[in-house]
């Protein structure tokens, strides 16, 4: 068996701000459970008016494919992501984690950021969360560091600013 003396990787320092948890459940809620548990209730109504000796094989069949589902993905999801997400800026890069089934971690030096840009959709705004988006001269794509407070948000993009013209390289 080969040694190798690589380090392990570890995590990002900073968790997303624990808002973000509301707002993942609320775009759960608008994007895939809502209309899931909706189309569950539509189904089940009309069976009852329309067709009611259905119900008895149709009512199962819709929670198992519908509302357990749907209500899984509003509870977990949610809990998922913020477990997974985290951010950091070092002296030299910035390290994200995200995704919630598919993970990835994402480290770029800052000698090859181009621009760092904040996002607040509607949803994020009444929450007081941002997206920070940092874009590299890579062509992995950019790196996303989703639920941050608006404050940190903004420290984050000041920060990486000032770091990137600070570290010699492609940035300078």
């Amino acid at each position: 068996m080969p040694q190798t003396d690589a380090p392990l990787l570890r995590p990002p320092r900073h968790p997303v701000d624990p808002r973000a948890r509301r707002w993942w459940t609320v775009q759960a809620l608008l994007t895939l459970s809502g209309p899931m548990l909706l189309t569950a209730c539509a189904m089940a109504a009309l069976s009852l008016l329309f067709f009611p000796g259905a119900l008895p094989w149709l009512a199962p069949l819709l929670v198992v494919a519908l509302v357990l589902p749907a209500v899984g993905y509003l509870v977990w999801m949610p809990r998922w992501r913020y477990a997974v997400h985290a951010w950091e800026l070092g002296g030299r890069a910035v390290y994200a984690a995200g995704g919630w089934y598919w993970q990835k971690r994402r480290i770029a030096p800052l000698s090859r950021v181009q621009t760092v840009d904040t996002v607040r959709g509607p949803l994020q705004r009444h929450y007081g969360l941002a997206t920070v988006t940092v874009t590299t001269a890579s062509t992995a794509g950019d790196i996303k560091i989703a639920g941050l407070s608006d404050t940190d948000a903004e420290e984050l993009c000041r920060r990486i600013g000032e770091a990137a013209q600070d570290v010699p390289g492609d940035a300078a």
